[in-house]
């Protein structure tokens, strides 16, 4: 479980992964899982180099947006079983909650991470799979994808990298309990009526539709964007008191910033704001 010798250099998009691919266009940073052949299996290595990446978006002002997807008609079948399963069966205790923790520290990294991330999920969404498409802040699915958050099924808890926490504020503690204590998939059409998913297109189309919701999202006003999920995400422990005083606050500063003054004078001129991101 050595760190890969790859260390993510700034600006993004002159970074080359080498366990995933990456490509940023007009303030859209795409993830893209790439083993096609095993479904997108992740590995030790993946799981450091995605949680390096996505610690690093914080200092790359050009990219305003995530998406992440799959290669090959499938999102991610999660931790690849011979190169991540097989070794943990032989690790003390020790060894098991640094690869744990190491795992969760993805989902912290995606949390942390200041720009709004758009899963575009396809095929087969599996453990660690479903836990990254979980960890995105919206959620498209192609036809036919399926998601599983499989760890009762390998003998576990499905208590993993914040899955307790994060998956009942999407669809509820019952459906999230039903999941999770069984290890089934849930079907797209599920999904999207549990509201895990904002909805369907064919698998042709959750890319591109994917991105485009992610170049809407980085056409506004970054400053604000960030704002909106760090309180998305604050307000989980606020109480209601707690939460309005937290967003007068932070709306208050939404109102210093360049961006607001521009919105207001696109206003008066009747045309439509375009946000610099200060």
């Amino acid at each position: 479980m050595s760190r890969p010798a790859n260390p993510v250099t700034l600006p993004l998009a002159d970074y080359s992964p080498q366990h995933f691919l990456l490509a940023v266009v007009d303030g859209v940073a795409t993830v893209t899982l790439n083993r096609p052949e095993r479904k997108n299996p992740l590995t030790f290595e993946s799981y450091r180099e995605l949680t390096d990446f996505f610690r690093a978006c914080a200092f790359d002002d050009a990219v305003k947006t995530v998406v992440i997807t799959g290669a090959g008609g499938n999102f991610s079948s999660g931790g690849d079983v011979f190169e991540i399963i097989g070794p943990l069966v032989k690790m003390d205790t020790k060894g098991l909650t640094a690869f744990t923790r190491m795992t969760g520290d993805l989902v912290k990294a995606m949390r942390a991470c200041p720009q709004p991330i758009v899963a575009a999920v396809d095929g087969i969404c599996a453990g660690a799979g479903a836990i990254i498409a979980m960890a995105s802040d919206m959620r498209l699915a192609a036809s036919g994808a399926k998601v599983a958050f499989l760890f009762n099924k390998v003998g576990l808890g499905g208590c993993d990298m914040g899955a307790c926490a994060i998956l009942p504020r999407i669809i509820g503690q019952s459906r999230a309990s039903e999941l999770l204590y069984t290890g089934r998939f849930m079907t797209a059409e599920e999904g999207e009526r549990w509201g895990f998913f904002s909805r369907i297109v064919t698998p042709e189309q959750v890319l591109p539709q994917a991105q485009l919701l992610a170049k809407q999202v980085a056409d506004g006003p970054t400053f604000g964007n960030t704002m909106t999920k760090r309180m998305l995400a604050m307000e989980w422990a606020m109480s209601v008191e707690e939460a309005i005083e937290a967003e007068a606050v932070a709306q208050a500063l939404c109102m210093t910033t360049a961006d607001f003054e521009r919105a207001f004078e696109a206003f008066a001129n009747k045309v439509k704001p375009v946000f610099r991101g200060d």
